[in-house]
């Protein structure tokens, strides 16, 4: 099986490209998927969340307040780090059960969909890293305009990510999503032949 991680700053373009992965035949980690399912209610991450940023992050039902923990995040320099470290070590164990059970079904190309792949975790752990990239101000543009952000916000966000330029040089494909989506598609495309190619050389 060829374990490949999926990667890209925010507003790049990651989730489209991993949902054509999906379309195209992968079996896909969805790493946000996994990190709601140990912030439910009641785990014991959740608790460790609220013990380290306080209580006005956890919902009157119960559940995170994602917006309240973003703010607490972005406004504060090593809070990001105490999220990662009480978060991932649980999405980890998680991913990797995933991983083991997907092995044993015969699935021969596992997509991890992991945002922050350079800022948490070893890239060297994965057998091939595809990163997803656009240019800051395309992306600033697309949290503004698509997601709702104000321009602070966004400025905040982006600048809490580690640069592009760090990764690219860090991954085996990358694939610009400067233009069109039928350009992104066709830049999808090839990556995803590039993968099964690998895929395949691998099982022979």
């Amino acid at each position: 099986m060829l374990n490949v991680a999926v990667t890209g700053n925010v507003a790049a373009g990651k989730s489209t490209v991993v949902a054509w992965f999906r379309e195209w035949g992968a079996e896909v980690i969805d790493a946000d998927q996994l990190v709601r399912e140990v912030q439910q209610p009641g785990s014991p991450v959740l608790t460790a969340i609220a013990e380290r940023f306080g209580r006005d992050v956890i919902s009157a039902d119960g559940s995170l307040h994602r917006a309240a923990l973003r703010e607490r995040v972005l406004a504060e320099k090593e809070a990001l780090a105490a999220l990662n470290a009480i978060v991932h070590p649980a999405v980890r164990q998680r991913r990797d059960e995933f991983a083991l059970a997907a092995a044993g079904r015969g699935v021969t190309v596992l997509i991890n969909d992991i945002p922050l792949l350079f800022e948490v975790l070893d890239p060297n752990d994965f057998d091939l890293v595809v990163l997803v990239d656009a240019a800051p101000s395309i992306r600033r543009t697309r949290l503004i305009t698509l997601r709702g952000l104000h321009a602070d916000e966004a400025d905040r966000l982006l600048e809490s990510q580690l640069p592009s330029e760090h990764k690219r040089a860090r991954s085996d494909i990358v694939i610009d999503n400067n233009g069109s989506l039928d350009e992104l598609r066709t830049a999808a495309q090839n990556a995803w032949r590039a993968i099964v190619e690998r895929a395949e050389a691998g099982a022979t």
